[in-house]
């Protein structure tokens, strides 16, 4: 392909497209930058492999740390396991691609983007989504695109596209928007307790300037004289279809109207029905039409079966208003939660239960050494005081499988629950504890992301963090028939499986705080997706009512196994000194008191202790160590040791003087020992500060007030 540049106006911040130039043997590659970030994408289809019965679309994120002028460490000096965020960022490439490529389509699609450059204003995420459809495109894959993505910040009261990542920072809101033609295609975002109409407005502007760059590729594809290909999906036999149809329609219906079903019971007598239906097609002759070379084929059987029972339960929402369960269409599941089911060695534990999804999550109190560091050459300063981990174990849906490490999944659902909750943590200066929630996923009947969510707010509460707010979480669903759309609240498994849409929604009663949208079709109006976020409110409120109900506060003492947290701010001139050579000092306080101390480059010291007298024994060493002595200042000390020619005074905690033989009365004194022994306690004036930084005490020209007052001190400190 012949090479080609052109670079589009963008929002103040101009987005250069440069094709034919790298990667020719791809099916289709484009790079795409902005300032110095630059994101390679290239788009490859294969032929299909035997046995494959859905879509093989695999999308990866590569960072490369020559992006950043850097070298990697560690002894194979390059790079090695992709970190969580390389992760989320191909689930953010493939989230908003997948439902705009044909499901019937079988041969085998990969998307790979890499950061070939990268500075520290423009994120390369989103950039990668849009290089993603023009790769897609150049590649000659059927999809329903343009597609384009944009970031939308809140900086003040002003909505900014594509911010910074000190933007991003400072913000009230960190939303991805991806669109194609036919509406929002998919939606991501952090959010501090912003009002739904905030959210909706920032949507609304993202996806006008995602159309800008939708805009821009049909340009680009008028000039190349490109054309997104057509493809006829493989037939089903219509002889089959009409037969499967004919037969199972009546039963189908049945089993949705049996509303008292459960899951397993609903999910079994579907079993029964397809395998009448199986039973029927194997007793046909041979020659009857329905038999004609496909009555073997039980991946055209299922194909059909599942089509039926889709389009039955969706008419049965669109016609009826009424779900397979008997719920209106914003009605929420009967809700269960509990807090301190487990004994307080775990330091919180919350449960939360919504229909047949039940969430069991677990909270724990650490250290600020426990903190995940995540700063490398390309995300310098990035460590996270709150992880939330996520497991879906196969028991949740009453399956058997190996146990494996977390998947994209889990990865993407841990993510999206941390991201709920951080924006009520208290601040690290009035709370330095790393905390870490786990949530295990006992049973699975949809919205497990959301049930994590609620479960986490109250393990946090239970273990006693003072949370701004608690915080819940909600999924929407969609039913679009024609021009009919029917919005559902808490959809179930067999919503979200036959369904249109998930749509994510966590917040407080002030404010959302996360969204995660993801959709089946090829787009959705804005305002059917502004009436998805309205609808979400009052089922949020509701659960919270149901969630603070258990627990309305988080509880104000923590259990007595979390570490006790003691901080004090020391001058950052002083830290070497209070670790000491080779961190001798900081360790024989360790030793001496049992206390865990980390000590942060601006001066921040936390001591640690399950025993809190040991935490105050040791934060008073550290701070006596650090205090600010000056000439003239009197206090009280304790003789720790005697020397020929005077005695050594400990004034405050790990802070030695010495008291020279003649300071020790106004008279001359033979031995040190005739007026001090180790131990006694005595009243010292601070003579002075030699050049070396060594302590002078002096026992005389003391005033009895000063004395008094020094003692006074002392007994209250």
């Amino acid at each position: 392909m012949q090479e080609l540049e052109r670079s589009i106006p963008f929002s103040g911040r101009d987005i250069k497209v440069k094709i034919g130039l790298l990667a020719p043997q791809a099916g289709g590659s484009a790079i795409i930058e902005s300032g110095d970030t630059t994101v390679l994408v290239t788009a490859t289809r294969s032929s299909a492999r035997e046995g494959i019965d859905f879509l093989p679309l695999l999308v990866d994120y590569e960072e490369r740390l020559y992006a950043a002028g850097r070298i990697p460490g560690g002894f194979l000096r390059r790079e090695g396991r992709p970190p969580e965020k390389v992760t989320l960022t191909s689930r953010l490439i493939d989230r908003p691609l997948r439902p705009l490529i044909a499901q019937w389509i079988r041969d085998d699609i990969q998307i790979v983007a890499t950061t070939l450059s990268m500075d520290e204003q423009v994120p390369p995420d989103v950039l990668a989504v849009t290089g993603a459809s023009l790769a897609t495109i150049l590649a000659g894959i059927p999809f329903q695109g343009p597609m384009a993505s944009v970031r939308v910040g809140l900086v003040g009261d002003d909505f900014i596209i594509n911010p910074s990542f000190d933007e991003i920072a400072r913000g009230d809101l960190d939303l991805v928007v991806a669109g194609s033609p036919d509406g929002v295609v998919m939606v991501e975002a952090g959010a501090n307790q912003l009002p739904e109409q905030d959210v909706i407005e920032a949507i609304e502007f993202g996806y006008e300037a995602a159309s800008d760059l939708i805009q821009a590729q049909r340009e680009l594809m008028a000039e190349l004289d490109l054309e997104i290909p057509i493809e006829t999906p493989p037939a089903v036999a219509p002889e089959l279809e009409t037969f499967i149809r004919d037969r199972a329609t009546d039963d189908i219906e049945q089993v949705l109207k049996q509303f008292e079903l459960s899951k397993p019971e609903r999910d079994a007598a579907l079993d029964a029905v397809k395998a009448t239906v199986v039973g029927a097609i194997a007793e046909l002759p041979e020659d009857a039409p329905a038999a004609r070379g496909v009555a073997a084929d039980a991946k055209a059987i299922s194909k059909v079966f599942k089509g039926v029972t889709r389009s039955l339960m969706r008419q049965q929402i669109v016609r009826d208003k009424v779900r397979v369960d008997g719920r209106s269409l914003d009605q929420v599941r009967p809700i269960n939660c509990r807090v301190g089911l487990l004994p307080k060695r775990v330091h919180g534990s919350g449960m939360f239960r919504r229909g047949l999804t039940q969430v069991l999550s677990v909270a724990t109190l650490g250290t600020p050494s426990d903190a995940q560091d995540l700063a490398d050459e390309l995300h310098p300063n990035d460590e996270k005081r709150y992880l939330h981990h996520y497991n879906f174990p196969p028991y949740s849906v009453g399956e058997t499988k190996p146990m494996r490490s977390p998947g994209r999944r889990e990865i993407g659902h841990g993510a999206l629950a941390e991201r709920a909750i951080v924006p009520v943590l208290p601040p690290k200066e009035d709370f330095p504890y790393v905390l870490r929630v786990v949530s295990e996923v006992l049973s699975s009947n949809g919205s497990t992301s959301m049930g994590s969510v609620c479960g986490s707010t109250l393990a946090l509460m239970d273990a006693g963090v003072p949370i701004v707010k608690p915080v819940g979480g909600v999924a929407m669903g969609l039913i679009k028939e024609s021009e009919e759309v029917r919005i559902l609240t808490d959809i179930q498994g067999i919503e979200d499986f036959l369904g249109d849409m998930d749509f994510k929604v966590a917040g407080t009663d002030a404010g959302i705080t996360a969204l995660q949208m993801d959709m089946k079709i090829t787009g959705l109006p804005l305002n059917v997706v502004a009436d998805a976020i309205r609808q979400a409110l009052p089922g949020r409120l509701h659960i919270l009512e149901k969630m603070t109900a258990v627990l309305a506060t988080p509880r104000p003492e923590m259990s007595e196994f979390a570490p006790r947290l003691l901080s004090h701010k020391i001058d950052p001139d002083l830290i070497g000194l209070v670790i000491g050579p080779g961190g001798r000092t900081i360790k024989g306080i360790t030793e001496q008191t049992g206390a865990k101390i980390d000590i942060e480059d601006d001066g921040t010291v936390t001591v640690s202790s399950s025993d809190s007298e040991g935490a105050k024994r040791a934060l008073s060493i550290v701070k006596g160590m650090t205090r600010k002595v000056t000439e003239g200042d009197v206090c009280v000390g304790r003789v720790t040791r005697i020397i020929p020619i005077g005695a050594f005074v400990e004034i405050a905690p790990g802070k030695e003087g010495m008291i020279h033989i003649s300071q020790l009365a106004d008279y001359r004194v033979g031995k040190v020992e005739d007026e001090v022994a180790i131990g006694d306690e005595v009243v010292v004036k601070v003579r002075e500060l030699d050049s070396k930084g060594r302590i002078n005490l002096t026992r005389l020209n003391i005033h009895p007030d000063e004395a008094a007052a020094a003692r006074e001190a002392a007994a209250t400190a």
